[in-house]
């Protein structure tokens, strides 16, 4: 797993607990955790399947 792969999985479930601590409180501002979690969550793929698409065409090419 990439380093950028791993932060972005770490954001996406720090904020995924902000936002249950934030509605637990009763705040509308776990909203904009919810969509922070989403994104990062996306990047997260996204840097997955790009290392897992360098490393294969790495070994085909070598």
């Amino acid at each position: 797993m990439s380093r950028l792969a791993l932060y972005a999985l770490v954001v996406c479930v720090l904020a995924t607990a902000a936002a249950v601590v934030s509605f637990v409180q009763g705040s509308w501002l776990g909203i904009v955790w919810v969509l922070l979690a989403g994104l990062s969550s996306n990047m997260t793929w996204y840097y997955l399947r790009r290392d897992r698409m360098r490393r294969k065409a790495s070994s085909v090419t070598g």
